[in-house]
């Protein structure tokens, strides 16, 4: 099901203009480099944003996005500002969440919550 959002979600950033730079990306295998895993890095207009896919065929785990709470937001930024020194991109890509409500049987709903930050 998580595969299948994030193909969904990467079509629809493409044909919206985005330029998908990476996919499934993990930092290098070197001492202190963080741990995790980036859905997708997109660019357009100059502008480098992670999409973080939350995809759920139904309500029993609350809503997809709630899945991403305080200490996931953390991880992706650290792994966002990773991604960046190891591309050599200058400055801090923004982190959006896409949850994909995605009931079996019918057609999938996408919500986008663009840039958010963690304290």
């Amino acid at each position: 099901m998580g595969r299948a959002g994030e193909e969904l979600i990467a079509g629809l950033l493409e044909r919206s203009g985005w330029e998908v730079l990476h996919r499934n990306w993990r930092p290098a295998r070197v001492p202190g480099a963080p741990c995790g895993e980036l859905d997708i890095i997109a660019s357009r207009d100059g502008r480098v944003t992670v999409f973080e896919v939350k995809t759920r065929s139904g309500s029993d785990y609350g809503h997809p996005a709630e899945a991403v709470g305080a200490e996931k937001l953390r991880r992706l930024h650290v792994l966002a500002r990773a991604w960046a020194r190891e591309n050599r991109v200058p400055g801090v890509p923004a982190v959006d969440v896409v949850a994909v409500h995605w009931p079996r049987g019918a057609s999938p709903r996408v919500e986008h919550v663009a840039s958010v930050g963690w304290l």
